[in-house]
C-alpha cells in the first residue's frame, strides 16, 4: 500500500505503508510509513491525483496530467489535452480516467493505450469537481456556471443539467450509487437517487474541503455515515439520514485538505491530508459515534493538495461492496424540449446505458483515440488519413 500526496511546492509524495505484528506477539499491528519517493514532475503546485491498481496519476495548474507505472516506479508520461488547471481526476475500474479542468472539458482517457476516447465540453465555466456512478453509467459534475450536470457515460452526452443558483465546489456519489451529495462553501445537500430531490442539509462550521462516504459493509447497515473535513482542523462523521453529527475528533494542526477512505485487512481506515504537512492514517472504531484510532503518521514538511492511496493488490473496495444501485431519478430538470415526466425519462436514460454488445469504450464511443490527445503519435491513424485523402484525390479525377 503507497500513501501518496501532491503539495503547492510541486511535488508528489509516495509513503509504503506495511503492516506488521509487535514483537510482544499479540494480535496489534503496528502500521510504520516508510519515504518510498519523491517527484517533481510539474512545474506548478498539484491540485488532483488519482490511483488504479497499475498507475497514480497527478493534475497540476500547469494544464498536465503526469502518468506514474507504480509497479515499474518509473515516470509514464503526461496527457496534454487540457488548456487548464486540473481540477479533478476519477479512476473508473483498470481502464478508464476521467479528467476534468478549469477550461471546462471532461475528457475520458482509455487508462491502457493513454488516449484520448472522448471531450466533453462540460460547463461554461470550469469544471470544479466529478464523480462516477459505482455502475460507471453515469457521472455527475458541477462548475463555476452553477449548474449539476448528469452525464451518460455510455453514450458520452449530457443527460440532465440542474441549476443549483450558486457554485458548488465538491459532488459525490455514496458507495452504492442510492444517493449523492453536492457540496456549496459550507452546506451538504444530501439527495437520493430515487426522488433527485434534496433530502436535507448538513451545515458544516467551515467551508468543507473534503467529503468522503465511509463503508457501508463497515457498519452493516445504510450507506449514510459521511466524513468531512473542512479549513479546519476537526473532521466530523455525520449521519446523511438523520444529518447528525455522530462525532468529531481533532485530526491535524492546521486545515484538512483531502482525505480518503478504504478497508484493508479487516480494517476500516481513513487518511487525512493536511496544510500542517502531516498525513495520517486512522483506524474506524465498529461503534461509528466512536472517534477513531491513529495508526501511523508522516511529516512531509509541505504544504499538502491532493492525496490518494494505491493499492499494491487488486484489493478495490468496490469488489467487496453490494451491486450498485441502477441510475434511475438523477435530476428533475430535463434538456429543452423533453415532453417526458422526470420519473420517465431517467428511466429511459438508465435502460439506453445498459452496455452495447457492440466493442466500445466507457463513452459508447469505438475506442478511438481524440486526434494529438495521447502521450504518443499514433502512427496508424496517420497511414489512414493518408490513404482517405488518395482515395478522394482518385474519386474526383474518374468523377471528372
Amino acid at each position: 500500500m503507497e500513501l501518496v500526496a501532491g503539495c503547492y511546492e510541486q511535488v508528489l509524495f509516495g509513503f509504503s505503508v506495511h503492516p506488521e505484528p509487535n514483537a510482544s506477539g499479540d494480535h496489534q499491528q503496528k502500521w510504520t510509513p516508510v519515504a518510498d519517493f519523491t517527484h517533481h514532475a510539474h512545474t506548478a503546485s498539484l491540485s488532483a491525483v488519482a490511483a488504479n491498481s497499475r498507475f497514480v496519476v497527478t493534475g497540476s495548474k500547469d494544464e498536465t496530467i503526469h502518468i506514474y507505472d507504480m509497479k515499474k516506479k518509473i515516470d509514464h508520461g503526461a496527457l496534454v489535452h487540457h488548456n487548464g488547471t486540473i481540477t479533478c481526476l476519477k479512476f473508473h475500474g483498470n481502464r478508464h480516467l476521467i479528467s476534468g479542468a478549469e477550461d471546462g472539458l471532461i475528457c475520458v482517457w482509455d487508462a491502457k493505450k493513454w488516449e484520448c476516447l472522448k471531450s466533453i465540453k462540460a460547463h461554461k465555466g470550469h469544471v470544479t469537481f466529478l464523480s462516477i456512478h459505482p455502475s460507471g453509467k453515469l457521472a455527475l459534475s458541477v462548475g463555476t456556471d452553477k449548474t449539476l450536470r448528469t452525464w451518460n457515460l455510455v453514450e458520452g452526452r449530457s443527460a440532465f443539467i440542474k441549476n443549483i443558483k450558486q457554485n458548488a465546489h465538491i459532488v459525490e456519489w455514496s458507495p452504492r450509487g442510492e444517493k449523492y451529495v453536492v457540496v456549496i462553501l459550507n452546506k451538504i445537500d444530501v439527495y437520493h437517487l430515487d426522488t433527485a430531490a434534496v433530502s436535507g442539509t448538513i451545515t458544516n462550521e467551515k467551508r468543507v474541503s473534503s467529503v468522503t462516504f465511509l463503508s457501508i459493509l463497515f457498519f452493516f447497515s445504510q450507506e449514510s455515515v459521511l466524513a468531512v473535513a473542512g479549513d479546519e482542523e476537526v473532521v466530523r462523521f455525520f449521519d446523511t439520514d438523520s444529518l447528525m453529527c455522530l462525532c468529531e475528533f481533532k485530526a491535524h494542526e492546521n486545515r484538512v485538505k483531502d482525505m480518503f477512505s478504504f478497508e484493508i485487512l479487516e480494517h476500516h481506515v481513513i487518511v487525512t491530508a493536511s496544510s500542517d504537512g502531516f498525513i495520517k492514517m486512522w483506524k474506524l472504531a465498529q461503534d461509528k459515534k466512536v472517534p477513531p484510532s491513529l495508526l501511523c503518521e508522516v511529516n512531509t514538511n509541505a504544504r499538502l493538495t491532493c492525496l490518494g492511496v494505491w493499492l499494491d493488490s487488486v484489493t478495490d473496495t468496490k469488489e467487496s461492496l453490494p451491486p450498485a444501485a441502477e441510475p434511475s431519478a438523477v435530476s428533475k430538470e430535463q434538456p429543452k424540449g423533453s415532453k417526458k415526466e422526470s420519473g420517465d425519462a431517467v428511466q429511459e436514460e438508465a435502460r439506453k446505458s445498459k452496455p452495447n454488445t457492440k466493442k466500445r469504450g466507457l463513452t459508447g464511443v469505438s475506442e478511438k483515440p481524440t486526434k494529438g490527445s495521447g502521450p504518443v503519435a499514433a502512427k496508424k491513424r496517420k497511414v489512414g488519413e493518408i490513404l482517405e485523402k488518395k482515395r478522394k484525390k482518385k474519386k474526383i479525377r474518374v468523377m471528372q
